[in-house]
């Protein structure tokens, strides 16, 4: 029998983690007060005694160990004047100096839309120089909770596929029966693996079936699934059937950097009546992600289970081989791009 290639296929996949937070400890970031920075001092030497930032820890690290990112430094100096924010009205050394500073929750710092001011070293008596004020310092936005309006660590990421694409073997020529493989992804393109033969069951490729990457605001553990099913994106249910899932668990190093990560590997399903369904219904593809940042932001459904970022279609795959059937004239081919 004659083997015709017949592809599913998705646009390129740049699809974006959604932030959603529950932490293993304390919510990373939840406890920052929703109030502007703390007013200009003056010329004193004191900082102020109702400052809403004062209880402030250093942030949790929970690793990797390998990471580019690594563990805030104990600060030292006192509660009222840490020698790591440099807070205006307290204590300087030298007249006319300009440092970093800051007037928020350490766990906010550099991230997200938060980012240092410059302080001046100024006069505040005789005998006393003190920071003056924190000029162009960005603190959270006022009530956001989510994304980098809140200056959490993990705010969101694009995980990036190549060409989630497969290929159907029919094992007659009526296509009563099928086999669903993954493509290999070639300088070419993705194709089908070599080999293929109508009415043969396909092993399983021992090719890539797609490259891929990671980028994300926080450095962490990271576990990422694509899942293909076969059921209706519209009304996706826990009993829609599984074509294949590929899952990657990374170790990502360095905040806001393309990481190339490990090939997906082929598959083959065997799956009979989801293979058939695929074919005739066509199906989505789900992705999920579990993690934890460097900063202990547990990155998950808010019940400890891998959350679902995002969907995209898949025609059917009757469809490369017969576009006027009716279940193609009304099937439109999803993008996999996302939002966050």
């Amino acid at each position: 029998m004659e083997l015709r290639r017949f592809l599913f296929a998705a646009p390129l996949l740049v699809a974006t983690i959604v932030a959603c937070s529950s932490t293993t400890e304390r919510s990373f970031g939840n406890d920052a007060p929703a109030t502007e920075p703390p007013a200009d001092l003056g010329n004193t030497a004191d900082a102020p005694d109702d400052d809403p930032y004062a209880n402030d820890p250093p942030p949790m690290w929970c690793g990797p160990k390998n990471s580019a990112t690594k563990p805030p430094p104990t600060p030292g100096g006192s509660a009222e004047c840490p020698d790591d924010k440099n807070k205006p009205g307290c204590p300087c050394d030298e007249l006319g100096k300009t440092a970093a500073c800051w007037t928020g929750l350490r766990v906010n710092r550099k991230l997200g839309i938060c980012k240092d001011g410059v302080t001046t070293c100024q006069r505040a008596s005789e005998l006393q120089n003190a920071w003056g004020p924190c000029d162009g310092e960005v603190l959270p936005k006022k009530g956001a909770t989510e994304g980098s309006s809140a200056c959490k660590c993990f705010s969101a990421g694009q995980w990036h596929i190549d060409a989630p694409t497969g290929c159907v073997v029919p094992m007659d020529e009526s296509f009563s029966k099928v086999y669903w493989v993954s493509t290999t992804e070639t300088a070419s393109g993705a194709e089908c693996p070599p080999g293929l033969v109508g009415g043969q069951i396909p092993s399983k490729p021992t090719a890539k079936w797609s490259d891929q990457s990671l980028n994300v605001d926080c450095a962490g553990h990271f576990k990422l699934c694509i899942t293909m099913k076969g059921g209706d994106i519209k009304n996706p249910s826990a009993s829609d059937c599984t074509l294949t899932q590929q899952c990657v668990e990374v170790d990502y190093l360095k905040e806001n950097v393309d990481q190339t990560l490990p090939p997906l590997g082929g598959w083959v399903s065997t799956n009979t009546a989801c293979n058939q369904y695929f074919y005739t219904n066509g199906g989505y593809a789900e992705m999920t992600v579990k993690g934890l940042s460097v900063l202990c932001d547990a990155v998950d459904d808010g019940n400890g289970d891998a959350m679902v970022f995002h969907r995209f279609a898949y025609c059917p795959g009757l469809c490369a081989q017969n576009p006027s059937a009716p279940a193609c004239q009304s099937c439109t081919q999803q993008g996999a791009d996302g939002s966050f």
